[in-house]
């Protein structure tokens, strides 16, 4: 009978243990150090393109196209169902530890992808002009929900 109460005892800390719980301040200081200066490459590539409104537009349009559906099409996730139940959620774009990457690094993101975040590589979908566009786009983000939400999730 100990023997029992101890083997039930005992799976119940082992159990307990196995939780998973959100990451605290600091690991989310740590990853997101360990991202922007180890993870992802581009720091010093500069786009090539200027920030004009025909290049903001034009990313925002490759941005709806290839973005939206997970980042929505202001960039902060508005009118995506699951976003925040992602694991790790979506991050909004407008988000001070995204918008501190350097164009290049938003642009290697893009290309490359993020591993392990989910983020996947668009190498091969975007041409290299398509992508420093919707870095354009990145950089120039509209309000969250001004503009709707995706057509993929809106009511019909």
């Amino acid at each position: 009978m100990n023997r029992r109460i101890s083997l039930t005892f005992g799976a119940v800390l082992v159990l307990a243990g196995c939780r998973a719980a959100p990451p605290g301040h600091l690991e989310r200081s740590a990853a997101a150090f360990l991202k922007q200066r180890v993870m992802v490459g581009g720091r010093g590539d500069v786009s090539p393109l200027a920030a004009t409104d025909e290049n903001v537009r034009r990313g925002q349009r490759a941005f709806s196209s290839y973005c939206a559906a997970c980042h929505g099409l202001d960039g902060q996730a508005t009118g995506v169902p699951f976003a925040a139940a992602m694991s790790p959620p979506v991050p909004d774009l407008t988000a001070p530890e995204v918008q501190r990457y350097t164009d290049g690094q938003l642009h290697s993101v893009i290309e490359n992808g993020l591993r392990p975040s989910g983020m996947p590589a668009a190498r091969g979908l975007l041409n290299d002009q398509e992508i420093w566009e919707i870095v354009q786009y990145l950089r120039h983000l509209p309000p969250a929900g001004s503009l709707g939400e995706p057509p993929m999730y809106g009511a019909r």
